[in-house]
């Protein structure tokens, strides 16, 4: 009997955080980020919210297990905005876990590139613009013959019914 209790104690454990961990809402604690840019001054926002500028330290609430919390939102947006001119706005998107979407890990580190130009979209495929290459058709297209009969057969559609369906 001694031995089974002394088992399920075991294999229930007890949660052991640092010492020192704050609390914040919904069970979560604090995780202190650093935020760096390549010059110092450059304005941060964090969901739309003004952080302060760069260096500075951001306070971002998460998991226990160093993910971001789902606090209504589907991504946790940090942005930096430039303060020359040839420099570029800078977003970090991270996902927060909501309607089973990707939840991201909470970085040790954020660093902002204000030179580096935004992502520009995808080169465009070969071929007139808005067309995917041209594939051949799914398998449920192509024509299976009918099931076997007895008696006389009947063919209501020609032969070549489904290869060619206007390609």
């Amino acid at each position: 009997m001694f031995g089974g209790l002394a088992m399920v104690g075991l294999l229930v454990g007890c949660e052991t955080l640092p010492p020192g961990t704050e609390y914040g809402p919904e069970g979560t604690i604090a995780y202190s980020v650093p935020i760096e840019a390549t010059e110092p001054g450059v304005r941060i926002e964090a969901n739309g919210e003004y952080m302060g500028t760069t260096p500075l330290t951001l306070k971002i609430f998460g998991d226990k297990d160093g993910t971001f919390h789902n606090f209504g939102s589907y991504t946790y947006v940090i942005r930096a905005f430039p303060i020359q001119t040839n420099q570029y706005v800078q977003t970090r998107v991270f996902g927060t876990g909501r309607h089973f979407t990707h939840e991201d890990r909470i970085p040790p580190k954020v660093f902002f590139d204000m030179n580096q130009p935004p992502n520009s979209p995808p080169p465009q495929v070969s071929g007139e613009p808005g067309y995917y290459p041209a594939y051949p058709p799914p398998p449920y297209y192509y024509y299976y013959p009918p099931p076997v009969y007895y008696g006389p057969r009947v063919y209501v559609r020609p032969w070549y019914y489904g290869y060619h369906r206007g390609w």
